[in-house]
C-alpha cells in the first residue's frame, strides 16, 4: 500500500534506537525525509546513517520541556518545514507506590507527559498553518492496564493520553490527527534494562507465543502517519499481540 507520505518531513523523538528508530526506519522507506534525535551523538548519527534518504542527526535531551520544544525547532529548520511529529521518550526509573518517593513524580511527569504537551506546541501551528499535519504518541499498554512496578509510567504516560485525546478534536478540522500508539512488549534495550536478557518468561501472557519485534511496530506506527489514515484520530491503539485482554 502506497501511503501518501513521499516527501513529507518528520521528526521522532527519542529515536536512537529501540521502537523510536524502528519508526523512523518505516517512514524513511515510504521516501519520508527524517529527523532523529537522541542524547549521544555517536549514536544517533549512526542510527541516522542507517536510514539513508538524508536523514537528520540530531543531540537532544527531551526529558525536558524546553528540551523537548527545540527539539521539534531543529527538525523543523533542519527539514525546511515539519508534517509529522513522533513523540517519544525513555521510561522513568521502575518502582511500586512503597519505594517511589514523591519528588520522583515531577520528573517522570516531564519526561513522559510534559516533552509531549511540548512538542506539540511547537509542531501544531505550522501543521495548522499547511492544512496537513501527523501526530503519533509512542506511549506503553501500561496506559491500559498498568504494569507492576512501573508506577510512574503508568501514571505520567495516562495524562499524556488524556492530553492527546483532548488535543485530537480541537484540531481535527484543520486536517491534523493525533493518535497514541501502545506497545505491549517489544524485543528493545529498554524491555532488556527492565526484565534482563532472557525474555522468554515475557511471552507466556502474549496469545502470539512471542514477543513483538520492533520492526513490526515501525510499520504500524508510520500507517498511522499516513495520508491513508486520514479518519483515524483520537485513537490510542494497542500493538501487543493481544496481550490486553480488556473491551476497550
Amino acid at each position: 500500500m502506497d501511503l501518501g507520505i513521499e516527501g513529507k518531513r518528520a521528526a521522532v523523538a527519542a529515536a536512537s534506537s529501540g521502537l523510536g528508530l524502528a519508526t523512523a526506519r518505516a517512514l524513511a522507506a515510504e521516501g519520508v525525509r527524517v529527523a532523529i534525535c537522541g542524547r549521544d551523538r555517536a549514536r544517533v548519527q549512526k542510527a541516522a546513517a542507517s536510514l539513508g534518504h538524508d536523514a537528520v542527526a540530531l543531540v537532544a535531551d527531551v526529558s525536558s520541556a524546553a528540551g523537548a520544544a527545540h527539539f521539534v525547532e531543529r527538525s523543523r529548520e533542519a527539514l525546511g518545514g515539519l508534517d509529522i511529529l513522533v513523540t517519544n521518550a525513555g521510561g522513568p526509573p521502575a518502582g511500586n507506590f512503597a519505594s517511589t518517593p514523591l519528588d520522583a513524580y515531577p520528573t517522570a511527569i516531564d519526561l513522559n507527559l510534559m516533552s509531549v504537551v511540548a512538542m506539540c506546541q511547537e509542531a501544531i501551528p505550522g501543521m495548522r498553518e499547511q492544512g496537513w499535519g501527523r501526530v503519533l504518541a509512542i506511549t506503553s499498554i501500561s496506559v491500559r492496564q498498568p504494569l507492576p512496578g512501573l508506577i510512574l509510567s503508568n501514571t505520567a504516560r495516562a495524562g499524556a493520553t488524556a492530553f492527546l485525546k483532548t488535543l485530537a478534536r480541537e484540531v481535527a478540522a484543520h486536517g491534523i490527527t493525533v493518535n497514541s500508539i501502545q506497545p505491549g512488549m517489544h524485543r528493545t534495550p529498554r524491555v532488556e534494562q527492565l526484565f534482563g536478557g532472557d525474555l522468554s518468561a515475557l511471552t507466556r501472557d502474549i496469545p502470539t507465543g512471542s514477543m513483538g519485534e520492533a520492526d513490526d511496530f515501525g510499520r504500524v506506527a508510520a500507517f498511522l502517519c499516513s495520508d491513508q489514515a486520514r479518519f483515524v484520530t483520537g485513537a490510542a491503539v494497542p500493538v501487543d499481540g493481544g496481550a490486553y485482554a480488556g473491551l476497550q
